[in-house]
């Protein structure tokens, strides 16, 4: 269809097409004519544009609200330093509402309310052509920049649960909720591979491994897009960002990128080509940072060569915040600000986040040669598209009225709650979880992250104090059921801030309890800038508790008080301390709406925990990058005073039951290069209670032409068992689950021995091992390789 389209267009521009033929029989454009074909409708449209007109549909602006907020707050020179508000020196507001009735911008961003939307759209109606606009917002896990909306726990949560079909549930909702107040346009999933826990944004992600990574991203954007996003209760995803800023040089967001294109090929790319010929994903972000020497933004290789030629991508590019200018600004690369422009755009950008300059320097390189016209046209033709698939110029307004419907329905409701309980990590036990039979008669509840909205995670807005369930609120809605007194003190919000008397009261105060639960982690709160720890745009050097949340631990700890720690944070804390001493640990990431809820459940028992790490923990930030896919000789030397192990293993996760596996098998012992093969075992329930067991598959090419991970996923299953219960579980894989790129950067499987391993973590004391042989090395397809699925 969208190569239809774009020959359409080419031909309509070609033999061009005017007056009397492109009107309908009732004197009605054809581009407004419902019953004509999209791409007949986007030519014609097309055909009647001036060339200031198309580029204007590659240009996006904030919204205006958001430039009035930012025209209070911003001096010039913040603006250029700033990577969450935005205005326009030189250009007030109502100079962007000018420009939108004259048909001067195509899309919004950072538009919060249904109000707004629509206001903005009655100003894109008053245009000569009155072409609707595509507004885009970070709906990262719900929402959230929405006041009201539902919050669901963030991606590193979301993969915790391994349930891609959760991810899939989040994108049909959250896309509902966008189009009941106005948006069209989700920038995310985030599909970068996080390999470096001092990174603000790994919370933004799905973790480490590139499979899961690929499950949890084609799902969401499934979700949000449905088949071919038509209608008014979806919207377009946009999988960002291309490529490699969760690996970067320093831990900090948008630093250098150097890699081998092997790299880049096996451990960053995966996750883009299944979004493309799995998901069928419509737009693609750039990302902040350069990747061996050139900006992507400015990458011929990445945008145009692989993910659009050889992937076969057919959605456009849209920048990330100002990171077009950043070509000239930050990077060096070009010499003038036209320069960026205009070499980004020949290289495969389609869309400019955001502001003023682009299009009247676009327009011109156009007319002086620099940039063909026809690149012109086929991003415009592109964004055109979106707008017809989503029903924009038959109606581009939304009922404000019946948005309050929409927004955190009961049915929302319960999928962030579902989410929550099974993204809870339980990382230790002792015997003390669950809390059951009223054994402790006094609770007593503190940390900075008890009471507030940290457990909603970065992007989201304030929300109302009734959409959100507390730590403190969950405990304390149990507490009579439960037979217990909670005594809860608020030793300080701001992390770093935690003074001398409030430590010395904390552990007063626990020492006349029963059982501490300590609620310590990070902030990621982006209206609470300053004060964030987490996030985007707040990385930090270390890993461990900031401030003195680990001397309040220890203080509370030493009046012999058995202690609880709950971790609310966006990304692997390294904190050894609390592994040898405490008495139960649980990662909760930020999980979202009813987040104090489903920790609360599970401090009790009324939920058993399922969920297993998507990310591996480091001990310290001096084990960085750590991951459980490295190469043989990542380790092959120890460190000197330090275990080389991690503190916490990808993969891993407690319950309150216990699981064994046997009898691993595979149903032939020689395969040919292109051979299916299925994997096998029984698991079983050996505990007391029933409960989840998430079961891995991992491989290894035991001698190979080139270096290989020492393990990789490649198939996972969640199995339910009741208390005794055994089950039989198969994994149907293939040679390409085998395959790497080899010396000549060709996708091969190669003959030789594999180890297949089996188990209930990546840690090889979790995992059973039987060999696999393949009798002949074979050059294999990559575009036709879709992994294992796990069942829907």
């Amino acid at each position: 269809m969208r190569n239809l389209i774009k020959g359409a267009v080419a031909l309509a521009l070609a033999v061009g097409i005017i007056g009397c033929e492109t009107k309908a029989s009732n004197d009605q454009p054809i581009y407004k004519n419902t019953n004509v074909a999209i791409q007949d409708r986007v030519a014609d449209l097309m055909s009647q544009m001036t060339l200031e007109e198309k580029v204007a549909q590659m240009a996006q602006y904030v919204g205006l609200e958001h430039m009035k907020k930012a025209e209070e707050d911003l001096s010039p020179d913040d603006l250029h330093n700033n990577d969450a508000l935005g205005f326009y020196p030189g250009l007030h507001s109502s100079d962007i509402a000018k420009m939108t009735e004259e048909g001067k911008i195509g899309s919004f961003l950072h538009v919060i309310s249904a109000e707004e939307a629509n206001h903005l759209q009655k100003l894109a109606q008053k245009s000569r052509l009155q072409i609707p606009l595509l507004i885009g917002i970070d709906a990262i896990h719900g929402n959230g920049l929405n006041y009201g909306a539902t919050i669901y726990p963030t991606p590193i949560g979301l993969a915790s649960t391994w349930e891609e079909q959760l991810s899939n549930r989040i994108g049909v909702e959250t896309a509902k909720e966008m189009r009941a107040t106005g948006s069209h346009w989700a920038f995310t999933p985030n599909i970068d591979i996080a390999r470096d826990a001092r990174w603000g944004r790994v919370g933004e992600t799905f973790g480490e491994d590139p499979y899961l990574v690929g499950n949890m991203g084609v799902e969401m954007i499934k979700g949000f897009q449905g088949e071919n996003f038509t209608g008014n209760e979806k919207v377009i995803a946009c999988a960002k960002h291309l490529i490699g800023g969760g690996e970067p040089m320093n831990g900090t967001n948008a630093s250098p990128l150097d890699i081998s294109m092997r790299t880049i090929r096996e451990v960053h790319l995966p996750p883009y080509r299944r979004a493309v010929q799995e998901a069928n994903v419509f737009s693609i972000m750039t990302a902040h940072n350069e990747v061996n020497g050139i900006p992507c933004h400015n990458s011929k290789l990445l945008m145009t060569d692989i993910v659009r030629e050889e992937y076969g991508f057919q959605g456009f590019y849209v920048s990330d915040w100002m990171d077009i200018e950043r070509i000239h600004t930050l990077h060096h690369q070009a010499e003038t600000m036209d320069d960026a422009f205009r070499t980004s755009v020949n290289n495969g950008m389609d869309m400019h986040m955001h502001g003023p300059k682009f299009t009247e320097s676009i327009v011109e390189a156009v007319k002086k040669g620099i940039v063909p016209e026809e690149r012109v046209n086929d991003a415009c033709a592109k964004i055109l598209e979106v707008k017809f698939r989503l029903g924009l110029f038959e109606n581009p307004f939304v009922d404000e009225k019946k948005a309050e419907e929409i927004v955190f329905n009961q049915e929302h409701q319960a999928t962030a709650l579902e989410v929550a309980r099974k993204s809870i990590v339980l990382l230790k036990n002792d015997g003390i979880l669950p809390l059951a039979g009223g054994k402790y008669k006094k609770v007593f509840l503190t940390g900075p992250n008890a009471n507030n909205e940290t457990i909603l995670g970065d992007w989201h807005w304030y929300q109302p104090e009734d959409r959100v369930v507390t730590v403190k609120e969950g405990l304390e809605a149990v507490s009579k059921q439960k037979g217990f007194k909670l005594d809860y003190y608020n030793s300080g919000e701001i992390i770093g801030q935690t003074s001398d008397k409030s430590i010395r009261e904390a552990a007063v105060r626990a020492s006349k309890s029963d059982l501490a639960i300590v609620v310590v982690g990070e902030n990621s709160l982006r209206y609470d800038w300053k004060n964030k720890t987490c996030g985007e745009n707040t990385d930090r050097a270390h890993i461990d508790l900031p401030g003195r949340q680990l001397e309040l631990i220890k203080a509370i700890k030493k009046t012999g008080t058995p202690v609880v720690a709950v971790l609310v944070n966006g990304r692997p804390i390294g904190e050894e301390w609390l592994e040898d001493n405490m008495n139960g640990i649980l990662e909760a990431w930020e999980p979202g709406s009813f987040g104090g809820q489903a920790i609360t459940e599970i401090l009790f028992g009324d939920v058993n925990p399922t969920a297993k790490l998507p990310i591996t923990v480091p001990r310290t930030a001096g084990q960085i990058k750590l991951y459980y896919n490295h190469k043989p000789s990542h380790y092959f030397h120890k460190y000197k005073f330090t275990d080389k192990n991690p503190l916490y293993s990808f993969g891993f996760g407690l319950s309150y039951t216990e699981f064994k596996t046997s009898n691993v098998a595979i149903d032939k012992s020689t395969i040919k290069g292109d051979e299916p093969f299925t994997v096998s075992c029984d698991v079983q329930n050996i505990g007391k209670r029933d409960g989840d067991e998430i079961v891995q598959v991992y491989i290894r090419d035991n001698y190979s032409s080139v270096t290989r991970p020492i393990k990789e996923l490649k198939a996972y299953k969640k199995v339910s068992l009741a208390a005794g219960e055994k089950k039989s579980i198969s994994f149907e894989l293939n040679t390409q689950d085998l395959a790497f790129f080899d010396q000549e950067m060709q996708w091969i499987v190669e003959k030789g021995d594999f180890t297949i391993m089996v188990g209930s973590s990546s840690r090889d004391k979790d995992l059973t091992k039987v060999k696999l042989e393949v009798s002949e090395t074979k050059k294999l397809d990559l575009n036709s390789y879709k992994p294992n699925y796990p069942a829907m």
